[in-house]
């Protein structure tokens, strides 16, 4: 392992459990692969601009040819992108709001689904070529979305091993934070339960 990408997303700064569990995780795996770089993205301190005209027009408009702001839009897309293959492990955090993913996180996944880079149409169908990577999702919540009466609630870890599946990235394992509102007994057994499961983890690109 040469590089690893961290990507957090929540707006509680250093209250947030899922980018602490996350910075966590990522320090193992750099320590255990000695000369890793670190790449962090925090989504919530620098949010990415929304995909919008500029950015779906300057996809297919030759890139000299682009207006200044269509190229702007391409070249943020581009530096994900890059950031993103360049990565042998990618840990990724994110609370569960309003039963989904934050808002900037999925901004993200809009600027790195990019056809021609990270996927292709063939005749078999979509194909990934984000592949060969590690990926690690750490997921907080304040109720308990992996079983039990609110499972069906949970559209963050499907949505996200979906994205993540079709864009070559099927190696995944999930941390997940929940019940963290459920009074501070269930929060501090939700934060040992991440960091057992943490330890657990085949720490490896």
């Amino acid at each position: 392992m040469t590089s690893i990408l961290l990507v957090t997303s929540s707006p509680r700064g250093a209250a947030s459990h899922s980018s602490r569990i996350a910075r966590d995780l990522a320090a193992k795996l750099q320590a255990a692969a000695p000369g890793a770089t670190l790449v962090t993205r925090d989504l919530a301190a620098e949010p990415l601009p929304h995909i919008d005209t500029d950015f779906a027009s300057g996809l297919f408009t030759p890139e000299g040819q682009r207006t200044e702001a269509q190229a702007r839009a391409v070249a943020v897309s581009d530096a994900m992108v890059d950031e993103l293959l360049a990565a042998d492990a990618v840990v990724i955090a994110t609370g569960i709001i309003n039963f989904g993913i934050a808002s900037t996180l999925k901004s993200w996944f809009d600027n790195i689904a990019r056809a021609g880079r990270t996927f292709r149409y063939t005749e078999a169908g979509p194909e990934g070529l984000v592949t060969g990577k590690k990926v690690y999702l750490v997921v907080a919540s304040g109720g308990i979305y992996s079983e039990g009466p609110a499972q069906p609630f949970d559209h963050a870890v499907p949505h996200l091993r979906t994205l993540l599946g079709f864009l070559g990235m099927t190696g995944v394992d999930v941390i997940r934070v929940e019940g963290v509102a459920l009074g501070a007994e269930a929060e501090q057994a939700a934060l040992s339960k991440a960091e057992k499961t943490l330890s657990k983890l085949e720490l490896a690109a």
